[in-house]
């Protein structure tokens, strides 16, 4: 009896530390959430004033050389390469509404390793703006990767006024990766620009972008924002839609330091959403020496847009 006594106060011991540990998580997990969504709120309230000051605040928007026009003419098509002006006749009908912001959610996995395989399923939120209200072309991708059961990483990438910033907090509290500034800045541009499929009207020569031809299925597409000029290779299929955007060189993490590797996105299963044709799956490639390298899945749950008045 003694001894039965002994194991279920043992027992009683065990559960309760069991619940104050689980306690504990709920509150860690809680005041994670809250902390990660104050800071998300600063920069996304960064991002739609259009600048960052020296200091890091919020400021008014720049002024940008962009032809203010909220609807998309299709005679400013006239002189661009032919697979170009066969992309935007099917995805844009004339009169189609400029874009000034996108809210992209997104579902997928994401591989954790830049050597290995360790694919984690994410959820995501994506605010987007572009060049047509006057403001700076950028984003803010909010991502939240369950790294095991009951744990997450709440992650952020972002291009904001020209400076580029990756955070990663275990929890929402614990930092585990941040980077900014030099070579990041370019890499982010590079998404934005990369990813502009989804939000077409950003492609616009009226929107600053200069296509030159490559062949009968491709061409360079260049766009500058401040310093950084990007020229990226687009590639369409046989309908006419974008198939793949790439870079000849962007900055990849390995460890604590970075290489200048050959970038890749894919893009498919196009649909209609809010008048336009845009892809619902894209995927996201490191072309090393040894192959091409998958690393990031992702399917368009919605999107939303705001239009230029």
């Amino acid at each position: 009896m003694t001894r039965l006594t002994g194991l279920a106060r043992v027992g009683l011991a065990g559960a309760a530390l069991t619940a104050v540990v689980a306690v504990t998580a709920i509150g860690l997990r809680a005041v994670g959430v809250n902390r990660w969504a104050a800071l998300t709120r600063t920069h996304r309230g960064q991002l739609e004033a259009g600048r960052v000051d020296d200091q890091g605040e919020a400021g008014g928007p720049l002024t940008s050389t962009i032809r203010a026009t909220p609807r998309f003419d299709a005679r400013e098509l006239e002189g661009l390469p032919a697979p170009v002006q066969r992309y935007f006749r099917a995805v844009l009908t004339d009169g189609q509404p400029i874009i000034a912001t996108a809210s992209i959610e997104m579902a997928g996995t994401i591989n954790m390793s830049a050597t290995g395989e360790q694919w984690k399923p994410f959820s995501s939120h994506q605010r987007v703006a572009t060049s047509s209200a006057g403001a700076r072309p950028g984003f803010l991708w909010d991502a939240k990767v369950r790294m095991f059961p009951g744990v997450a990483a709440h992650v952020e990438d972002s291009y904001i006024a020209g400076q580029g910033q990756l955070i990663a907090k275990l929890l929402g509290l614990f930092t585990v990766a941040e980077a900014r500034g030099g070579e990041l800045a370019r890499g982010e541009f590079m998404r934005w620009f990369a990813e502009a499929p989804w939000y077409p009207t950003a492609l616009l020569p009226s929107q600053g972008v200069r296509w030159q031809a490559v062949d009968a299925a491709s061409a360079n597409a260049t766009l500058v924002d401040g310093p950084i000029t990007l020229t990226l290779l687009f590639r369409f299929n046989e309908t006419g839609l974008i198939a793949s955007v790439r870079a000849d060189s962007r900055g990849a993490g390995v460890g604590k330091g970075m290489v200048m590797l050959p970038w890749e996105c894919s893009l498919s299963s196009y649909q209609r959403q809010g008048g336009m044709l845009i892809p619902m799956t894209g995927e996201a490639a490191w072309v090393r020496p040894d192959g091409r390298k998958v690393y990031f899945v992702g399917h368009v749950a919605s999107v939303s847009y705001e239009f230029a008045r």
